[in-house]
């Protein structure tokens, strides 16, 4: 049986902030990517409000505690929404200086560890929303350019009535449990997931 062991980096949505299940879309990710062949552990290190600077400050030691050289090591980012708040009239992370944190951050993980990036979903702020496309289009970007295979969420989640219906009645950015079964469907089902 393969030990398997997934590392989730990221934010809020990661953590699976709004599912009263408590497994967002990570943790229903490695459970329908387990079979009898696969002893998958997964490791949701997801922390709400964290921005790209955030991860890019704490990631590398967190895998490196929970990746030994003997598993088959995997890290899994996404993150963007929490750049894109706006304080003080300017976003919290600069478009710029966040496509430089992501290239910071994949440019150590794709050397170490098998890498994936999920990109940021939509809120119910249409202002917002305007930034956070533009954020998962640079961040498709940097992921082309790197190598790295990235997971547009943005576009099937706008057009979700489930995920919209469940943002707005929930706290207007995360969805609860139907939303996070859409999610997490959807990255399963995707050609660069590596345990379908």
């Amino acid at each position: 049986m393969e030990d398997i062991r997934i590392c989730y980096m990221g934010d809020s949505f990661v953590k699976g902030i709004g599912d009263p299940n408590k497994l967002g879309w990570a943790g229903r990710l490695s459970y329908i990517s387990q079979n009898s062949e696969r002893n998958i552990t997964n490791y949701n290190l997801g922390v709400r409000g964290d921005t790209s600077a955030d991860i890019l400050a704490r990631w590398e030691s967190e895998a490196k505690v929970r990746l030994p050289h003997f598993s088959i090591n995997c890290v899994v980012f996404s993150f963007g929404v929490n750049d894109t708040i706006v304080e003080n009239g300017i976003a919290r992370v600069a478009i710029a200086q966040s496509m430089k944190n992501l290239r910071d951050i994949l440019g150590v993980a794709k050397v170490k560890y098998n890498t994936l990036m999920i990109g940021p979903p939509p809120i119910d702020d249409e202002r917002q929303n305007i930034s956070i496309k533009s954020y998962d289009e640079a961040y498709a970007s940097v992921c082309n350019m790197l190598g790295v295979n990235y997971l547009s969420i943005f576009d099937k989640l706008i057009n979700d009535e489930v995920w919209m219906e469940e943002v707005r009645n929930n706290d207007h950015a995360h969805p609860r449990e139907n939303g996070y079964d859409i999610l997490s469907q959807y990255i399963y089902d995707w050609s660069g997931w590596w345990f379908a």
